[in-house]
């Protein structure tokens, strides 16, 4: 039987650190939907009765992680804490918050998408394959591609990740690519399709596209690049380096201002964590610097020495505060 938590004395109103540091571990393993998710639910209803602390703790964390606190509070709370140890303890349930539906819907997505492809690359993986008509792509980690090879047209969906394509000559039969709302056609070229969090940006190595998005038709050629989103708008073309922004093929990440929510993006599909950005204000702040894929932990090392944000690593999840 389950044992009946007591009730809260008001001189445990606020939770000591340690206390709260367990029952938010508790919360994480309970809805990470892990096999063992129930014993350790009834593990935590043991715990928390044992005495008024810890139920005050646990109580504390329910609340936070329901988001009766929301992450701006959760954040500027840690703010004002002076131990890094103490923004541990705060900031995992304001990650916590964000993971119960985050993590779900991410991995509920990347299933979805796996299922529906007929090429795909896992977290870190970075894969080159031949296509029927003998183009050749170049896979992104945590990419997905459904092919549809008929007569009349060579068509790819990008249905989520990034692609670097290089295509074989076909006048007979065009060669598209559709991520999103977009449609890119290529003119006889090596072309990279990225799936972002606010758009797709489309970016050309060699030779020229047309991308089609929303009631705009742009013709892109070698070092320009687009964006598109799906409420239609187009920004671009402009000029760019187009080997720093396929510099992920050569094992690196090369980032010029980039704002950190796009940064953050790239570096998901390098790490089995997932990176949480607790506040909005924080998402425009811009990177600078060139990171090698094999050691992605040192991205956020050089956000967090060089941003005004602290990181809060856990095992599943690292918040960005």
């Amino acid at each position: 039987m389950t044992p009946t938590p007591r009730s809260v004395s008001p001189a445990f109103a606020r939770a000591p650190i340690a206390a709260s540091d367990r029952a938010i571990e508790w919360l994480v393993r309970i809805h990470s939907g892990a096999p063992g998710a129930e014993a350790e639910a009834q593990a935590f209803a043991r715990w928390r009765a044992e005495s008024p602390e810890h139920e005050a703790a646990a109580r504390e964390a329910e609340a936070l992680w329901h988001g009766l606190g929301g992450a701006g509070a959760v954040a500027r709370d840690t703010a004002r804490k002076t131990s890094r140890e103490k923004i541990t303890r705060r900031a995992l349930i304001g990650g916590g918050a964000f993971a119960a539906l985050g993590l779900g819907a991410l991995a509920a997505g990347t299933i979805r998408d796996r299922l529906a492809a007929d090429v795909a690359t896992g977290v870190n993986e970075v894969r080159a394959t031949d296509l029927p008509d003998g183009s050749r792509v170049l896979l992104n980690a945590s990419t997905a591609l459904a092919l549809d090879f008929s007569g009349a047209e060579r068509a790819v969906r990008l249905l989520s990740g990034q692609a670097l394509f290089t295509v074989a000559r076909d006048p007979d039969r065009p060669f598209v690519v559709t991520a999103a709302d977009g449609r890119t056609r290529a003119l006889g070229t090596a072309f990279d399709v990225d799936m972002q969090p606010d758009g797709v940006v489309v970016t050309v190595v060699e030779g020229a596209v047309t991308v089609a998005a929303g009631a705009s038709g742009v013709t892109l050629r070698a070092d320009q690049s687009l964006r598109y989103d799906t409420r239609g708008r187009v920004i671009g073309p402009r000029t760019v380096n187009a080997d720093s922004i396929t510099a992920w093929r050569r094992g690196k990440l090369i980032f010029d201002r980039r704002p950190l929510v796009e940064v953050v993006a790239e570096l998901q599909r390098h790490t089995h964590a997932r990176i949480i950005i607790a506040s909005g204000r924080l998402k425009g702040l811009e990177v600078t610097g060139v990171f090698e894929l094999a050691d992605p932990g040192s991205v956020l090392e050089t956000i967090e020495q060089t941003l005004p944000v602290r990181v809060v690593r856990l095992p599943l999840i690292n918040v960005i505060l």
